[in-house]
């Protein structure tokens, strides 16, 4: 497809935010001879950001996520596609269906399950038949807790330790939240504040399966923790809470389970936590670190029902389009480690860890190397709708390795 087609890669929303930063990371990143493309709405806005970022060579490509005879030009013209234009719930599903019918390769940010549940059920099939990989999910959330767990799962092969049993992240972290992130959370509390069965999606920790029949019977599994770290590995000390992008994090890596054929175990249990420390007020914090994410989720649920509740977010949340300053994306920093008890009583850490903010300039290398990956490294053959494991998980692991990046297996014990 690379020989027949005009383009290897286009960045869709290249004059937003993150899409910006996923173009001038790019630059360095592409090969030499690499035909990219930079997409949006404005031609005019577009070689605005093509002059800034110095991609004097890169074609500009008009689209418009409300019109689908150009998306379904777009797609048709390139190997893959790399967007960032969300929230995927209200913009994102028209690239997906272009994509799908053209057979080209896709790579998305998003943290919405509603939005893959959708992608699922109207597109996974024709992606199947096209041989589309429809990649979602390929920033900071969710490729480090997608690529961490199945780094273990094939390091358990390698070392013919058992499967996967109870298997948990603990993130720490630096960064800033952009208005884009926050507008994709607004759009799911909208959508289930209007159609309360959408909630379910949000909440069964299987609800983006390939097959919920075939999940591990484990017993309930909450993404709500507040916990001492030792009950997670007997090597730690301190507390741990809530990881605020658990509740999506946790659905994909199972997803990618699934779409491996199960292969984690029929033991495999999974969640996210964040660590905050041993002082003696730790417990209140991982406390206070779970109930903020309660409370946030139920507040804007509740605003999100009424027009005034709406008019009130809008005035006190970032805007979309906007995030953090070059020096505090500079200045971010994310290490994920992923503990894993495995059926033999192999006991092994999976570390993950990166410089810069991870939802922005860390997030843009791993978008950046996803829509690479797509583009021009061999992949096993599953199509369809993907998580970043199931996709182009050895080949992502050695591409962000090679960008910077840690990600390695140890075994404890």
């Amino acid at each position: 497809m690379t020989d027949t087609r005009e383009f290897d890669l286009v960045v869709f929303g290249a004059t937003g935010y993150v899409g910006k930063l996923t173009a001038q990371y790019l630059l360095g990143a592409a090969p030499a001879e690499a035909r990219i493309a930079l997409a949006g709405r404005s031609e005019r806005k577009l070689a605005a950001v093509r002059d800034e970022i110095g991609a004097h060579d890169w074609s500009l490509v008009v689209a418009d996520s409300t019109d689908q005879d150009s998306l379904d030009a777009l797609a048709a013209r390139t190997t893959a596609v790399i967007t960032t234009v969300g929230p995927y719930l209200r913009y994102g599903m028209p690239m997906v269906a272009a994509c799908a019918k053209s057979g080209t390769h896709y790579a998305d940010l998003t943290g919405e399950p509603l939005f893959i549940r959708e992608a699922i059920d109207t597109y996974h099939d024709e992606a199947a038949r096209t041989g589309a990989k429809i990649v979602n999910s390929c920033g900071y959330d969710s490729v480090p807790s997608d690529l961490s767990v199945y780094q273990l799962y094939r390091r358990t092969v390698a070392d013919n330790t058992g499967e996967l049993g109870d298997t948990t992240l603990i993130a720490t972290m630096r960064g800033g939240v952009s208005g884009g992130t926050i507008d994709s959370g607004r759009a799911m509390m909208e959508i289930v504040a209007e159609d309360k069965s959408k909630g379910a999606v949000l909440s069964h920790p299987y609800s983006l399966s390939p097959d919920k029949s075939m999940e591990p019977d484990v017993g309930r599994q909450s993404d709500l923790v507040v916990s001492r770290a030792r009950e997670i590995d007997p090597s730690l000390d301190g507390w741990v809470g809530t990881f605020v992008m658990a509740s999506h994090n946790t659905k994909v890596v199972r997803r990618s389970n699934g779409l491996l054929g199960w292969v984690y175990g029929k033991n495999f249990r999974y969640r996210e936590t964040m660590g905050v420390g041993s002082t003696p007020l730790a417990p209140l914090v991982a406390a206070g670190v779970t109930g903020g994410v309660v409370g946030a989720l139920a507040v804007g649920s509740l605003l999100s029902r009424f027009r005034a509740g709406r008019a009130l977010l809008d005035r006190i949340l970032p805007a979309p389009g906007t995030g953090p300053s070059e020096q505090t994306r500079e200045n971010g920093w994310f290490r994920m480690r992923t503990y894993a008890h495995t059926t033999s009583g192999a006991r092994y850490v999976a570390t993950f860890a990166g410089q810069g903010d991870p939802g922005y300039k860390a997030t843009a290398v791993m978008l950046g190397e996803s829509g690479l990956a797509l583009a021009f490294d061999e992949k096993p053959e599953l199509a369809g709708i993907l998580t970043p494991a199931a996709a182009m998980g050895d080949a992502l692991t050695e591409r962000l390795r090679a960008a910077g990046m840690t990600i390695e297996v140890e075994a404890l014990g």
